[in-house]
């Protein structure tokens, strides 16, 4: 019982730190980028619905984790369209491509263990 809950922990803490670094490079990427007032629409915009899921991913809710997985798509696309088109933003795209894809799997690892089958499996 004690190794499920060390693991669900563990799970969301790495999903929290994948998330908290990915939206550190999306935010330093568009302040790089852009003029302050586009910088932080665009900013403003990719951290709310973070925000939002914020409570219910610290809990590890699985229907906040599964949205959650869900609203990473947006970055990777976003990441891999300027890793083809545009090389001046090769760094933060390719970072930030790299960062939503290790988001995406600590979701799913943190969606994986918090179902109850997965507890009672010895």
């Amino acid at each position: 019982m004690i190794d499920a809950v060390r693991a669900r922990a563990a799970t969301r803490a790495v999903a929290l730190g994948a998330l908290a670094a990915l939206l550190a490079v999306f935010i330093a990427w568009h302040v790089a980028r852009f003029s302050a007032a586009t910088a932080g629409l665009a900013c403003g915009l990719g951290v709310a619905p973070w925000l939002a899921l914020a409570p219910g991913l610290w809990r590890g809710d699985p229907k906040r984790l599964t949205v959650g997985l869900l609203l990473t798509t947006p970055y990777l696309g976003y990441g891999l369209m300027e890793v083809l088109a545009n090389p001046g933003a090769r760094g933060f795209a390719a970072a930030t491509v790299l960062l939503a894809f290790a988001l995406a799997v600590a979701l799913a690892a943190a969606l994986r263990v918090s179902r109850p089958a997965a507890a009672a499996r010895p």
